[in-house]
């Protein structure tokens, strides 16, 4: 049964929509907005009814708040309304509503209005998820294609992936940051993940490729491959701003070199200041790295990478991602066919 959230301040119109649906669909009723965004954090409704007009809140900005949270910004939103207003129902259209109805709401209307839209976001659905595996794969092989430059980091951006999954999954078991990562989220942070060293494309095969330590000069410009993917990826969500993995894609790449006693790069960020994301990615990219051949060293088996990872906790990495690394070794090692 689907699910309709109305907001309104007037109990009696609470009551008439809620008689009017109730046989038909699972409603909540909020009288404000706070506890409006509240149920709509827990309950995830499949469509919402706005009034316009309440005195003690700001729908608009209600409707910000929604448009902001990549879990609730496909939410469809009919804005409810004493009076029409040709001025009001732009402003409503432009913020993101999806339709305007005038009340006192007529039963035959508000049934065909919510029918529509809950059947457009349903076909918007599952036009969406029969594309997304073509646009993740487009991206992975965009991805595979820059590490194909340098031979030594054959599969890297699937693994870090899956590590970067992995590790999600339990953080989200143990309770970790639950302003932050959600199965939403994370399902975002994964698709994003293979993307993380996308500014490398701009780096030189002499720099990229070369066999031994990098000098000051040369790992100066490699850096900057942190700042350059970013901007790609920005640049792209901005042009595709329905595709949200993009925009933790942007963050992962410029954070993902950054390290927890600030001592990183392309910003210098530190603790909590380093987003989530790329907290999560650096230890999935270095365990990675570090168990790679290249071409100046062989790669460190399983233990010596992961005590490389258990000892730069709180330096490097985050001490929290740390310790779940090590709740999660066992399936890190399978996703790494360690053997």
């Amino acid at each position: 049964m689907k699910r309709i959230l109305v907001v309104d301040d007037d109990l009696a119109v609470l009551k008439q929509i809620s008689a009017y649906l109730a046989d038909d669909y699972e409603v909540s009723l909020a009288k404000s907005g706070n506890l409006a965004m509240q149920i709509c954090v827990n309950e995830k409704p499949d469509l919402i009814l706005l009034d316009i007009e309440m005195t003690d809140t700001d729908n608009f900005d209600i409707m910000s708040q929604l448009r902001r949270n990549p879990c609730l910004d496909r939410i469809p939103v009919i804005f409810l309304a004493s009076h029409h207003s040709a001025e009001v129902e732009i402003h409503a259209l432009k913020a993101g509503a999806r339709d305007f109805i005038v009340k006192p709401v007529e039963k035959s209307i508000l049934f065909h209005r919510i029918e529509l839209h809950l059947r457009f976001i349903s076909y918007q659905t599952q036009t969406e998820q029969a594309v997304m595996p073509l646009s993740d794969s487009v991206a992975v092989s965009f991805a595979e294609m820059i590490e194909c430059r340098d031979e030594s980091t054959d599969g890297h951006v699937i693994r870090a992936a899956k590590y970067v999954d992995i590790l999600g999954k339990e953080l989200i078991n143990q309770g970790l940051f639950p302003d932050e990562l959600n199965p939403a989220e994370l399902q975002l942070m994964v698709r994003a993940a293979p993307l993380h060293d996308i500014g490398k494309i701009a780096i030189s095969d002499r720099i990229l490729l070369k066999a031994g330590q990098l000098d000051d000069t040369e790992f100066s410009m490699m850096k900057r491959h942190a700042e350059i993917g970013a901007t790609i990826l920005n640049r792209m969500y901005q042009r595709m701003p329905s595709q949200h993995y993009l925009r933790y894609a942007s963050l992962i790449a410029s954070s993902h070199h950054e390290r927890y006693n600030g001592k990183g790069y392309p910003q210098g960020l530190a603790g909590d200041l380093i987003p989530l994301c790329g907290r999560i990615m650096a230890v999935a990219d270095v365990y990675d790295a570090l168990m790679e051949n290249h071409v100046y060293r062989n790669g460190f088996s399983h233990i010596q990478a992961s005590n490389i990872i258990y000892d730069n906790a709180g330096t490097h990495f985050d001490p929290r991602i740390v310790e779940t690394f090590k709740k999660t070794e066992e399936q890190i090692t399978e996703a790494a066919n360690v053997h």
